[in-house]
């Protein structure tokens, strides 16, 4: 009797010992054949893991520790220290992305109501996250960026208190012993594991991770001080809750062992981790068919940039052009001597196409490449005939048209590169250099002597039919060359040319090209006396006023000679260092070619005795030069043909309306 009474009062004692006496502690080297508190997906598999999740989406899987833990000897008590560690891997089937992470939990219940999956990791949801009523404690092992909780990277960890916006947070790594930081992918699909130490007298929390088999590092990733006390009630739950998004993710946890008052048990003899699911495979699947993919890949590449740059380089060849071969260029070398006709390379742009600046690959030739485009073949064959003739032609002062290229709608005519460009640069657009009387001069005479060249020399006449400055271009040393030779036309000596489309630009057409459509020399020498007017004047032959009316060239230096005074016209850009006679006989020679009656201009022999002084230039009066007489007056037709092109379009490089594109 005595026996038993001592056996009951001992029972007695144990029953109602403190709780601070009591140790709460387990240790799972794998998880086979074990009682586990299980909801969403998680489970356990047949080889003792413990899967969160599984290659379901937009889904969540808990698992806890059947019993409560006390971490407390009454409710207001102090928080007891605790230490847990625990071995995850988390893969995806798609290489570099993932699901949602997976949290270490200690909660008030076993079954987590109302929380949702993706970046709520399975633990709360918007209407509960970050309340203080929730007393819940975890460490989150993220692998998704989230904004709304304020993750600093989708790769950290980081410990969280009753919400997901981490108290604090480190991008996944560990401190070696030399205090060196490695970095760790947490969705590399390799096996690491994870401290928990809570120091209850210190109120520190340590989290440290490392690759399995490493050992745990001495400098924890995160030591953050927080007293736990008011969070945790006296008797808590333990466990892991992990969700997915829009990527299957499998979560797993190899081992995990806790204790209050103590240290976790370290872990050993873990199982394995799955092959990624996959079924083992033939060497055939493995690696035959991967090898004939790349062959098979590489071959359709291979066909396919053939097939792309034989279209890239892809040209128009026709029998009668056999005979022009000299003369005609080969379009991919005049790709690749623009370098793809880039904007970098681009000299200028006008109503009749785009000018490119390139080098010959081989023969390192500067050249300059117009391309203009072209509706039809109508007419192809003549106009090319008349390019590769005035390819031939050989004078200092016009342009070396080189040859021509053909290539689906376009038609790429090759020069010569002169290094100082165009004239018009060099006289509007406030230019950072301007020419003097002299260089001016000496350009008028070039360009008059090369017109000559054309109109009575060649053995054909050719019209060039856009004479401006723009078309005028300066080799190194300045002198003036007459290119642009897209819209010149050819006909004999002593027979009328044909009647063509109307081409040219505003402010240089003769009102009876306008009219007729026919090119003379005649219309060129308008072109000329408005060229004249352009140079020594510095202006457009046509230049809008912001009082509403355009200021039409040949109208005012015709007002000014008429008030007695016409070097008022002038440039004063020319400086003063000129003679005042030459200049004088440059602006009246430019109103005597402006007249609106094509019998009354001069020839370009003429223009240059006039310009050489061999000849003396009469008095206008004489020459039946008035108001009456020039074309501006608007007696000549000339409204008539602006109101029958309602849409010319603007010439970018020149600066004035271009009537048309000539029609092949």
């Amino acid at each position: 009797m005595f026996l038993n009474f001592i056996i009951l009062v001992a029972l007695f004692l144990v029953d109602f010992a403190p709780a601070s006496c009591e140790v709460d502690a387990f240790t799972y080297n794998g998880f086979q054949s074990v009682n586990f508190s299980l909801d969403g997906i998680a489970k356990l598999t047949s080889n003792g893991l413990l899967q969160l999740t599984d290659s379901q989406t937009q889904d969540q899987g808990h698992a806890f520790y059947p019993n409560p833990i006390h971490f407390k000897n009454s409710p207001n008590d102090t928080a007891f220290t605790f230490s847990t560690t625990f071995v995850f891997a988390i893969r995806s089937i798609y290489e570099n992305l993932s699901g949602h992470g997976l949290v270490f939990v200690i909660a008030p219940q076993r079954r987590l109501e109302g929380s949702l999956a993706n970046h709520y990791l399975g633990l709360f949801n918007s209407a509960n996250n970050g309340k203080s009523s929730n007393h819940v404690v975890g460490v989150e092992l993220d692998t998704i960026y989230s904004e709304d909780f304020g993750d600093i990277n989708d790769n950290h960890v980081g410990i969280d208190i009753n919400g997901l916006k981490s108290v604090t947070a480190h991008t996944a790594g560990y401190f070696d012993g030399t205090g060196l930081f490695h970095n760790l992918t947490l969705i590399s699909g390799q096996a690491m594991q994870v401290w928990v130490d809570y120091d209850g007298s210190t109120k520190q929390i340590n989290v440290t991770i490392a690759p399995l088999h490493v050992g745990k590092p001495v400098r924890p990733l995160l030591a953050f001080r927080y007293d736990l006390s008011p969070i945790l009630d006296q008797k808590m739950y333990v466990g892991f809750s992990s969700s997915t998004g829009s990527v299957p993710t499998h979560h797993y946890i190899l081992g995990w062992s806790f204790k209050t008052n103590g240290k976790a048990q370290e872990l050993s003899q873990l199982p394995n981790l799955p092959r990624f699911g996959r079924k083992e495979t033939s060497r055939f699947v493995m690696i035959g068919l991967p090898l004939i993919s790349l062959v098979l890949l590489v071959v359709a590449t291979s066909v396919v940039v053939y097939y792309v740059r034989r279209k890239k380089y892809e040209e128009i060849l026709e029998d009668w052009e056999r005979e022009y071969r000299p003369q005609r260029f080969n379009y991919k070398d005049l790709y690749k001597a623009t370098k793809g006709f880039r904007e970098k390379e681009l000299l200028g742009a006008g109503g009749f196409g785009k000018v490119y600046k390139g080098v010959m690959p081989i023969t390192k030739l500067e050249i300059a490449v117009k391309k203009i485009s072209h509706e039809s073949r109508q007419g192809m064959k003549e106009f090319v005939s008349e390019i590769v003739s005035i390819g031939r032609i050989q004078h200092r002062n016009v342009v070396p048209l080189l040859g021509y290229c053909r290539r689906k709608g376009e038609l790429l005519l090759v020069y010569e590169y002169m290094s100082n460009g165009s004239l018009d640069r060099y006289l509007y657009d406030q230019p950072r250099f301007t020419l003097d009387w002299n260089q001016r001069f000496r350009v008028i005479r070039g360009v008059a002597s090369g017109l000559f060249f054309l109109h009575e020399e060649c053995d054909h006449v050719v019209v060039h039919r856009d004479i401006k400055a723009s078309n005028v271009l300066l080799d190194g040393e300045l002198n003036g060359r007459l290119g642009d030779f897209g819209l010149a036309r050819l006909y004999g000596h002593g027979t009328d040319p044909q009647t063509t489309r109307v081409v040219g630009t505003l402010g240089y057409l003769a009102p009876e090209h306008t009219r007729t459509g026919r090119a003379t020399p005649s219309t060129d020498v308008f072109s000329f006396g408005a060229f004249l007017l352009e140079v020594a004047c510095g202006r457009r032959p046509i230049q809008p006023r912001q009082e509403g009316d355009d200021l039409i060239l040949v109208d005012w230096v015709f007002s000014c000679w008429n008030r007695g005074n016409i070097l008022e016209a002038v440039d004063p850009n020319i400086g003063i260092d000129f003679v005042p006679g030459q200049v004088e006989l440059v602006l009246k020679l430019g109103l005597f070619c402006s007249h609106s009656e094509p019998s009354f201009r001069p020839t370009m022999r003429q223009i240059l005795l006039f310009l050489d002084g061999v000849v003396d230039l009469p008095e206008l009066s004489a020459l039946g030069v008035s108001s009456a007489g020039l074309t501006f007056d608007h007696r000549g037709g000339f409204d008539d043909f602006v109101k029958s092109y309602p849409s010319s379009s603007v010439n970018a490089h020149s600066g004035s309306p271009s009537v048309t594109l000539i029609s092949l």
